[in-house]
């Protein structure tokens, strides 16, 4: 988006006037500015009809008082890149295209829509196929359907790559304050990115929520995350088409380019982009940002007036790593004494029937419990349904003393129902406007608290940072794969250990063996023999002479039969590396989109049983490796299983940066590298097994740590 782009941006997102192309759809998007109290011009566009929606029709563009602000275009797809080119000529601000026929249906449609972009020129233009805007602060609809949601002045800004979605979300019955919509469809010119841009600027956006298909630029797209976060803008984000069907779909759907899911993970957790699974969690936890803002943390007081809530709380809680920590002495006396004598003292607290609906009472408990450190609050209350409202007056009460008692201390807080529905609109307004986030359903509502507290420390962590993330590209190139015994000589450059090895003819086989030392691993070692296991060319565990003779001879039989052209007179000895801790799998690869990816996952035979696996762009550091290796399952063995030594992983990760420094500085050289397994070691780390993909001709390999 160039500087022209974003000030005509300003005029689509703020018009004062605005032409609307053609029948029955252009009437709606009238009928929709008129329902949102838009109080500009509006002027629709159709040589046909004498009025449209109450207003009288302009024949043409040229027939229009002056250039709009914003048009909206619901005219069939050719006629659209007539007007959209007209309209640039005359000056207009920026331009919805509802119109489809363009990318998303193949190579013809991607030809109309590069003329489309072309034609526009420096307008801003949103589209096409999609929906187009809402804004909420400014009261301007340019949105083709029946639209719902509101806003007290503040909230969230919702960028969605799905016409249908957007249109959904503003339905909703959760009272998300709401600040902008945006249905960007294909992205042909303006993208999710530069609508983060421009958002960012806005006081009154609170939270960015995304709907992501697919992204065309990882760059320039962490480079608007990256200012969201300094802005203190929460992204969260709802990442569709991870699944082999779901990407197929997404393709046809917007023409987006739909990339590995563990890369767009890797992405958002470079970023401080909370990932949430479904749009009704997207929702609450942007929710949550909106009216109760970031944590610091995961530590959470929970109160309810059941048994019940409180061990779903608990439950729930531990299966995402929240932390209820217990009353300190201090507050678990006050509290037994404040509460009936049936009440059990515990975080999270059940403070009984006994005292529900006094808020004096209630009050002074949770003002007891509330006195320890935490880093948000929650309150679980199911209301009763429209008609049964002698009870509500009491559920209110205890609202009342949570709302005051919280906002004493400056603690992010949430009411939450067991069940979504039951918390009715009003009591939903009423806590927003007491900055309590209204949450709907346990599970969504801590998980909106964890997401709260990931984001505090993500980007805590990454604005201390030296340097902003930028994706290590290169250029396409070929590739060829390399032997072992060169892929692991390449790897002591990078300061990786590789076992005691060496690379001999068959005859010298066992000369070798002895002089490394028994028990040795023998391996045939050709360009060929990338997976040496399937054609019987590896033999390991080779206690004496004997046992590498008969290796040899069962290893030139195997392959012969097994893969005759890849029959090498070449040999890898090495010495066999024992006292593992623990085995990890470590790739890095060149993906043309996100760049060099290092993946940690759990080796040996945990790795296809274990499905275990963190993925991390390049560059990263100590204290990202860390972190990853910590969120492992494996990790557990890594700390000590059951009395087993405790891993040195500041060894580990030396290990793993010097692979990612080595891979980074010759990023247009290496596609891909493969250690399967990396030993871990009471000393440090080997690289037992090790696939390599290079550009052919790489010699001259460096490493700058």
């Amino acid at each position: 988006m160039n500087l022209a782009q974003r000030s005509n941006l300003d005029r689509l997102f703020t018009p004062r006037h605005i032409a609307v192309f053609g029948g029955r759809d252009a009437e709606v998007v009238i009928g929709e500015c008129e329902r949102i109290g838009f109080s500009g011009k509006i002027w629709p566009v159709n040589p046909k009809r004498q009025s449209i929606g109450g207003y009288p029709c302009y024949a043409s563009i040229d027939d229009l008082p002056e250039a709009p602000d914003a048009a909206y275009m619901a005219i069939p797809r050719d006629a659209a890149l007539e007007a959209v080119e007209r309209l640039a000529a005359i000056g207009t601000g920026g331009v919805v295209c509802y119109s489809a026929g363009f990318a998303e249906t193949g190579p013809d449609g991607q030809k109309a829509e590069d003329a489309l972009v072309l034609a526009a020129g420096d307008m801003a233009l949103i589209g096409p196929n999609c929906y187009g805007l809402i804004n909420y602060i400014d009261r301007v609809a340019l949105w083709p359907f029946a639209h719902g949601g509101a806003s007290p002045g503040y909230g969230a800004a919702i960028i969605t790559q799905s016409g249908m979605l957007s249109s959904d979300i503003t339905m909703s019955q959760r009272s998300l304050p709401f600040a902008y919509m945006v249905s960007a469809g294909n992205q042909a010119a303006l993208r999710l990115e530069d609508f983060i841009d421009y958002l960012a600027d806005k006081p009154e956006v609170r939270a960015i929520g995304l709907h992501i298909e697919g992204l065309k630029d990882i760059e320039q797209f962490s480079k608007a995350a990256r200012r969201a976060l300094k802005a203190g803008i929460p992204i969260v984000a709802l990442k569709t088409g991870s699944s082999a069907i779901g990407a197929e779909l997404t393709i046809s759907h917007t023409g987006s380019l739909s990339g590995t899911d563990d890369l767009y993970q890797a992405l958002f957790d470079k970023l401080g982009i909370i990932r949430v699974p479904n749009p009704a969690q997207l929702l609450e936890t942007l929710k949550f940002f909106c009216v109760a803002g970031p944590t610091t943390g995961h530590s959470i007081a929970g109160i309810t007036c059941s048994g019940g809530g409180a061990t779903m709380l608990a439950d729930h809680g531990e299966k995402i790593s929240l932390s209820f920590p217990a009353p300190r002495q201090k507050t678990a006396r006050i509290l037994r004494e404040r509460l009936p004598d049936i009440a059990t003292v515990s975080n999270p607290l059940d403070y009984t029937t006994k005292i529900w609906g006094q808020g004096d009472k209630v009050r002074a408990a949770f003002d007891a419990l509330l006195d320890d450190p935490y880093d948000a609050a929650i309150l679980v209350q199911d209301y009763p349904l429209p008609g049964l409202d002698e009870s509500k007056q009491l559920y209110l009460n205890d609202a009342v003393a949570f709302v005051e008692a919280t906002r004493a201390r400056n603690l992010p807080a949430a009411v939450c129902s067991t069940l979504p529905e039951n918390l009715d609109k009003d009591t939903r307004d009423f806590l927003i406007s007491q900055g309590v986030a209204p949450l709907q359903g346990i599970d969504e509502a801590l998980n909106a608290l964890w997401g709260a507290g990931a984001y505090g420390r993500s980007r805590e962590r990454i604005l201390a940072s030296d340097s902003a993330f930028i994706p290590v590209l290169s250029p396409p190139f070929e590739c060829v794969p390399l032997n072992e015994w060169q892929a692991k000589d390449i790897l002591k450059k990078a300061d990786i250990p590789t076992p005691e090895s060496a690379l001999v003819a068959g005859e010298d086989v066992v000369e070798a063996a002895a002089r490394l030392g028994f028990p040795v691993a023998l391996k045939m070692v050709g360009e060929d023999l990338v997976h040496k296991t399937e054609v019987g060319a590896v033999r390991i565990g080779l206690r004496d002479e004997a046992d590498v003779n008969r290796a040899l001879v069962d290893m030139r039989d195997s392959v012969g039969k097994a893969a005759p052209q890849a029959l090498r007179d070449q040999f890898l000895v090495e010495r066999m590396v024992e006292g593992s801790l623990a085995e990890l799998l470590i790739s890095v690869r060149n993906d043309p989109s996100f760049g060099l990816a290092m993946t940690l996952a759990s080796g040996g035979v945990f790795v296809e049983l274990l499905d275990d696996a963190r993925t991390i762009l390049l560059p990263t550091d100590e204290t990202e490796i860390l972190k990853n290796l910590n969120e492992l399952k494996i990790a557990n063995l890594l700390n000590g299983f059951r009395g087993a030594p405790v891993v040195d992983k500041a060894l580990v990760s030396k290990s793993l940066v010097n692979l990612a420094v080595f891979a980074t500085d010759n990023r247009d050289t290496i596609a891909e590298i493969e250690i399967n397994p990396l030993f871990i070691l009471p000393g440090g780390t080997c690289a037992v097994d090790v696939l390599m993909q290079v550009k052919p001709g790489s010699a001259n390999l460096t490493f700058s740590a």
